[in-house]
């Protein structure tokens, strides 16, 4: 019984994710208002919701071969990887669209999270194409 190594593209896929979870707590676009206080809204409204469950998935799949006794898990395929990485990225980019339609996109001093979620998001692209171009393992 040997366990493969975890691998760059998987590490890259756990940062990313990582760095995606992260993002979702900062603010996401804010809204200063006269006479009013400011609104302001995080990566945990809306579509973003589903971002984060696509990082945390990836982060499950990520560790499935690991928690089986043989090392091996059905859902530790390129095509999960591809899959859990296009909802988080259309889940993202429609939030993008929704909150330009209130209030305009900020600079990263402006809305944090939201970049970091999408450095999180191109990271996650990265180690999925390392994925994908991978050799399979020798069992």
């Amino acid at each position: 019984m040997s366990r493969r190594a975890l691998g760059r593209g998987r590490l890259l896929v756990a940062l990313g994710a990582i760095l995606s979870l992260a993002g979702m707590i900062p603010a996401w676009w804010t809204l200063a208002r006269t006479n009013a206080t400011g609104l302001s809204g995080n990566g945990l409204e809306g579509v973003g919701i589903v971002v984060f469950l696509a990082a945390l998935a990836l982060l499950a799949v990520i560790t499935l071969p690991y928690a089986t006794r043989d090392g091996v898990a059905a859902l530790d395929r390129a095509g999960s990887y591809v899959l859990l990485a296009l909802v988080a990225i259309g889940a993202f980019l429609f939030r993008v669209f929704e909150i330009s339609r209130v209030a305009p996109l900020g600079l990263p001093m402006d809305a944090p999270g939201l970049w970091l979620t999408g450095a999180g998001l191109l990271m996650i692209v990265w180690g999925v194409a390392d994925i994908l171009t991978e050799r399979p393992p020798a069992y």
